[in-house]
């Protein structure tokens, strides 16, 4: 078992995995905010479309 985690921490898999651990982290924080800020956008014309209607 302790060979194992050796062979792991010397290994070049770890610190990749953890590059895409981050990038991945900053892609979904990108897709978050993009969704967020469109849905709000798109809230805001429907309300105006609303308001147009009644």
């Amino acid at each position: 078992m302790l060979n194992r985690v050796k062979s792991f921490l010397k290994s070049e898999d770890g610190p990749t995995a953890t590059e895409y651990a981050v990038m991945l982290a900053l892609i979904i924080v990108v897709c978050i905010a993009t969704v967020t800020t469109i849905g709000t956008k798109a809230n805001t014309q429907f309300g105006k479309v609303d308001t147009a209607l009644t």
